[in-house]
């Protein structure tokens, strides 16, 4: 019998799956994520019964409207060179919300794209990729604050489940008063102990009101409870107050979540604005760009850490971008969330030495249980009448 090869399989329809009313993880307060979530699966359909899966970190909504845009270009489509396809895609948004929806929808194909090249050549993302350097990375557990009593809590719990390493963010830290910063800060310290700790200030919340000033001094309280990195000091746009923090930080300075596209890290990188790199596999472009994006900060001497508040299918891509990047040794892991565990058929855990093991399966390396996405709000596209190879 004859082997089909990549440019055999054609993609024939694309469902987008909500993922809504399900616990993300965190109580991220009075806005927009509390009404619809920010999350939607890609599943995209070939003429074979071969399946890829896609993340999009967007609502059901704004993705099904990105999508009606962009179907016609890929549907009908085959699924081999998943990189030219995918900047097909970005090169035509250049005047339809470039940057906006449409790349984080884009960021979804690109992944479901790689996990059905994967399938049809019977290897892991991470192997078409250039290789794999490791085959286990170290995750965090990704935390929110709370009072200092919920603080220690989470942290002890997350040591329990065998974490090394925690991370804590967003409110009440930096929106109080210094004395409760402080207090936050040395609370999760004495509960990860030895381990590392991360500090997540937030700086993308609506309406951040801190500047350089307070990201100075409080940079040096955390470097007096031994934190390994802050994280979003500042307004993601601020690349100015960025380099310049960077320059006078006695701790490291992560940023990058929201930004999208290889292009807009261009000057963080460039100017040292940053000294940890974290674009979202989900929301960048993809796997193509985020991997473009961390040979980049290779080459510069950055660290490379995905950021991955999302679900399996993000979490997946971002193992196989871990095992072919030389320098991403960690990851974000948001242990409590319902999207985590909910949606895989099968298990994915911990190793007794905290260590986290990347499917060596094909593709992403994991199966999704059809039961359960079938009670999530879904949308459905067909082969459109338009195609471009």
């Amino acid at each position: 019998m004859d082997t089909a090869t990549g440019s055999d399989v054609t993609i024939i329809g694309a469902r987008l799956i909500g993922l809504q009313g399900r616990d993300t993880g965190a109580a991220w307060g009075d806005d927009v994520h509390e009404q619809e979530s920010r999350q939607t699966l890609l599943v995209l359909e070939t003429g074979d019964g071969l399946v890829g899966y896609g993340a999009a970190y967007t609502s059901l909504g704004l993705a099904a409207a990105a999508m009606e845009l962009l179907a016609p270009w890929f549907i009908g489509t085959s699924v081999d060179e998943p990189e030219r396809r995918t900047e097909q895609l970005h090169q035509r948004a250049y005047w339809q919300g470039r940057g906006g929806a449409l790349t984080t929808v884009i960021s979804a194909v690109n992944i479901a794209l790689w996990d059905l090249w994967g399938k049809v050549c019977g290897q892991p993302i991470g192997v078409l990729m250039g290789g794999r350097y490791r085959d286990r990375v170290r995750p965090y557990a990704s935390l929110p604050f709370g009072t200092a009593e919920h603080t220690w809590d989470v942290v002890t719990a997350a040591r329990e489940k065998g974490y090394l390493d925690v991370k804590l963010g967003w409110q009440p830290f930096g929106w109080e008063s210094v004395a409760t910063d402080e207090r936050l800060v040395r609370v999760a310290r004495d509960a990860v102990g030895d381990g590392r700790l991360m500090i997540d200030a937030g700086g993308s919340a609506a309406f951040w009101p801190h500047r350089h000033a307070w990201a100075r001094r409080t940079a040096q309280l955390l470097a007096d409870h031994d934190v390994y990195w802050f994280e979003e000091p500042l307004d993601p746009d601020d690349l100015d107050g960025y380099r310049t923090l960077r320059m006078h930080s006695p701790v490291r300075i992560a940023t990058g979540e929201v930004l999208t596209r290889r292009q807009s890290y261009r000057r963080l990188i460039a100017d040292r604005c940053l000294d940890v790199v974290q674009p979202d596999t989900t929301k960048v472009g993809g796997l193509s760009e985020a991997r473009r994006i961390g040979w980049a900060s290779h080459d510069a001497g950055l660290e490379y850490v995905p950021h991955g508040w999302n679900n399996v299918v993000g979490l997946a891509a971002d193992l196989q971008l871990a095992s072919a990047l030389p320098h991403c040794r960690q990851i974000e892991y948001v242990d409590s969330g319902d999207y985590m565990t909910e949606l895989l058929d099968g298990t994915m855990s911990l190793e007794p030495d905290g260590m986290l093991a990347i499917p060596a399966g094909s593709g992403l390396g994991i199966t999704l249980d059809t039961d359960a996405l079938a009670r999530f709000p879904q949308t459905t596209l067909g082969r459109p009448d338009r195609t471009d190879a």
